[in-house]
Order: C-alpha cells, then sequence, then structure tokens
C-alpha cells in the first residue's frame, strides 16, 4: 500500500480502511515533525504537536476534499496546531537556528570565532522572538521552508500579498534588531 498516491490512501480511509491512514502517517510523520520542530524548538514539544497533528486529521480525513494536495492539507494543520501552543504557552523561542550555519564550519576555527558564531546564532533567535506570531510563520515558511508564497497563502489562508509584506516586515525587522544589537544604528 506504500507505492499508492496520497489521493488513493485518503479514498481508502474515507471508505473505511483504517490501514490507509497508518500509511499516510508513516509517510509524513518526520516531515511534520520537522515542521512542528522549528516551532516550538524542543523535542517533546514537536512530538505533542505531530500527536495532535495526526488525531486531527484522522478526525478530520473523512472530511477531505483533495482542494489542496495532503501534505498541504497537513502542514496547514501543523502550523495551526504550533502557533496555539505558542500561545497558549507564551513560547517566545519559535524555533532553532542551528540550520543557519555549516555545522563542519561551527566545529572549526579559534575560540574566539566559535564564540563569535554562537553570539550571532543567539541574537538572530532574540531577533526573530520578537517578531509577531504571522510574521514568524511566514518567516520560517519562506526563508527556512523554502516553500513559496502560493504554498504559503493555502497553509496560513491568506493572501500572497498580504504574505509578501509580512515577509518583508519580518526582514526588516530582524535586520534592525541586529543592527541595534551591533550599535550600528
Amino acid at each position: 500500500m506504500t507505492d499508492r498516491s496520497d489521493l488513493e490512501l485518503v479514498r481508502l480511509f474515507q471508505q473505511g480502511d483504517e490501514s490507509a491512514f497508518n500509511h499516510v502517517v508513516l509517510r509524513y510523520q518526520e516531515k511534520i515533525y520537522w515542521v512542528a520542530r522549528r516551532f516550538v524548538n524542543e523535542h517533546d514539544g514537536a512530538d505533542d504537536v505531530t500527536q495532535e497533528v495526526f488525531i486531527k486529521a484522522y478526525e478530520s480525513l473523512k472530511e477531505f476534499r483533495s482542494e489542496s494536495s495532503l501534505y498541504t492539507w497537513l502542514y496547514r494543520i501543523t502550523v495551526n496546531i504550533a502557533l496555539n501552543v505558542l500561545r497558549r504557552n507564551k513560547v517566545k523561542e519559535f524555533f532553532r537556528i542551528d540550520e543557519l550555519f555549516d555545522p563542519e564550519d561551527v566545529e572549526s576555527g579559534t575560540p574566539d570565532k566559535l564564540l563569535e558564531r554562537q553570539e550571532e546564532r543567539t541574537l538572530i533567535e532574540q531577533a526573530i522572538a520578537t517578531l509577531p506570531d504571522k510574521q514568524k510563520a511566514v518567516f520560517v515558511l519562506r526563508y527556512y521552508e523554502e516553500m513559496p508564497y502560493e504554498e504559503i497563502a493555502k497553509v496560513l489562508k491568506t493572501s500572497v500579498g498580504g504574505l509578501k509584506a509580512n515577509y518583508f516586515h519580518a526582514v526588516k525587522k530582524i535586520e534592525e534588531y541586529l543592527k541595534r544589537a551591533h550599535g550600528t544604528h
């Protein structure tokens, strides 16, 4: 059944084949986990979000109408649940910044350079933590997930123009934060 398309799995599940949902979970659980991890910034929280996503998907898949791809639908659920978790817990940190830097690059270099890179990562994390939730979401999906604006619009259920404005403002705010932190503003 693993060679079946997403649409076939959805149809099978909608016709009562519970095992089709297991295949959907196996196909997407790792991707969903990593999306959640960018939002909640720690393993247990990302695991909880991932579980909640698949519970919600299980409860709602009977009504899935294929207006978007299954992955886009799951992604939208993930973003919404992760944002709710952030709001509920008033979490300030949004996601890990480690991916900004080459892991090999981080391991090499002088202690001064390593400390400098760590301080820069901390500043970037702080800058992102100051963004409003919507700007954070757009920034993550566009910059880190490299998702096209059209796909982000489906996930966040908003206009492409509004997304572009949110992304632009997020980048500007991060730049301004870094300039102030470095005393160049």
